[in-house]
Parts: C-alpha cells; structure tokens; sequence
C-alpha cells in the first residue's frame, strides 16, 4: 500500500468516526426531549353549532327560507323594488314574463343555496329560446347585472356550451350535462364565494363558486373573471353583499317553475 493510499483511508476513517459521534450526541439528546402528545394538536374551542339536517332537500334548521310555495314575500321586483309580481300556485312559483326579474329583499354574501326547478313537459323553442331563466348569485344592478349560474332545457336541446344549464354564463362551461327531461324537477346546490375588493375598488379576492346539479358536481370551485355578460368581456365592478336574482327571460317558449329555495349564509 503507498502511503498516498494510506493517509487517504485514514483521513476517511476520521470523518466516518466524527459523523458516528455526531449522530450519537444527537441520538442522545432528542432522547433527553419530551415525546410529542396527541393533546398538543387538538383543538376544542369554539365549538361548531348545531344544525339539524333533512332530507330530499328539505331546509336544515338554520336556513333561511326563500321560498316555501306559500308566498313570495322575501322577493321583489328588480326593477322597482315592489312586491314580486310572479304567480304562486300549487306549492310553485311560476315566471311571469311581463312582470320582470324579481331578486330577495335581503343581501347576502357567502352562502349556501339550494333552489329546485322545472321546465315545463310541453316545453317549446329550441336553443337559447327554450326554457331559459337564471339564477344570479349576486345581483349587482337593474336588469341581468351579476353572477349568473344558467338555467335552461339542455335535454336533447343543443346550444353553445358556456351558456348551458349549469354554466356560469360564458365563462364556466359544466363538467357534465346532468338535466333531468321536461317536467321533472332539476336541483341546484351551490357554495358561493363572493369576491372581496380593496378600499380603492381593485379585487383582494376574486368570487368562486361550487355547483352541484341534482347531484353531479358541474361547476368545482370556478374562480370567475368578473360578472356575467352576454356581450364583451367579463369585469368586477366593487360590492359588498347583494340580493339574489332569478330571471324572467324575454324569449317565448313557456315560463318555468322554481319551488324549495332556501339559503344558509356562510363566513
């Protein structure tokens, strides 16, 4: 062996023999440490409240209730703020056309919403012109200003894919195509997330929503560009809290039927 081989396999010997050492001290003084107990990580205030579920859709005991198919007293005309003007029969709500988009009196921000709808069986119209209405999540102004999630007779009724039922009009085109035919009940379950803006009216945080349509998830926490237009390009303009709107569409086929909305506000 030359002595070159020799220093060198010395020197490899220490640096083994140091990182022995080392590995023992450290051995020995995480042993001197207290063991972790679970306690350290569980938490026991505040306690969530109670809410008492129901089934087939039913209001839980905290929501508040929209719509119940007795009255339409939590609803007014968009357009003047007076009483709804849309025909409650047989435990439904019906659109009257003429009598325009009528929103809830309340405001809200964060929300959990469930709203039931039916097209009529002697539906009419094809396209856009069948069944059409909407669910705006926060109505921002008069007319269709807002956040729509869309409402229409997609079944065996084609049309452009982001302004589908389940869409978020013209920005979220669904994960899926879940519309139930012509005179049987759709259900809407939505998480919204309303966006937040800075004092100067620029968005903190932008709005997202969660839809599931009669219990396939159509729309997975979309996080959208701004209101929902039917021309031009999407913006935010500053909010806070905002009612909900449901839309008397103009075109001709037959008006549909909403029945069972209830809201549960959110943090």
């Amino acid at each position: 062996m030359t002595r070159s081989h020799f220093s060198t396999l010395f020197a490899f010997a220490l640096l083994s023999a140091s990182a022995i050492a080392t590995q023992a001290q450290q051995g020995a003084a995480s042993s001197d440490q207290p063991k972790p107990k679970p306690e350290e990580t569980e938490v026991w205030t505040p306690v969530p409240p109670v809410v008492t579920p129901a089934d087939n859709g039913a209001p839980p005991s905290d929501a508040r209730i929209l719509f119940d198919g007795k009255n339409i007293d939590e609803w007014v005309t968009v357009k003047d703020k007076s009483p709804a003007q849309w025909n409650v029969h047989d435990g439904v709500m019906t659109v009257n056309k003429s009598g325009g988009n009528i929103e809830t009196r309340r405001s809200f921000k964060n929300y959990q919403l469930h709203v039931e709808y039916r097209i009529p069986e002697t539906i009419t119209g094809s396209g856009q012109a069948r069944g059409n209405s909407g669910v705006f999540l926060a109505s921002t102004g008069p007319g269709d200003d807002g956040y729509e999630l869309q409402v229409l007779d997609n079944y065996n009724n084609p049309t452009y894919v982001n302004g589908m039922a389940g869409s978020l009009y013209k920005q979220a085109i669904p994960l899926a195509n879940a519309c139930r035919k012509p005179g049987e009940w759709n259900v809407y379950d939505v998480v919204w997330t309303a966006p937040v803006f800075n004092d100067d009216g620029s968005v903190k945080t932008p709005a997202y929503a969660t839809v599931f349509f009669n219990g396939i998830i159509v729309e997975n926490h979309f996080e959208l560009k701004g209101q929902t237009l039917y021309i031009g390009k999407p913006f935010y303009k500053k909010y806070d809290k905002a009612p909900i709107k449901l839309q008397a569409h103009g075109d001709k086929s037959e008006p549909i039927s909403f029945r069972n909305i209830w809201v549960r506000e959110l943090p």
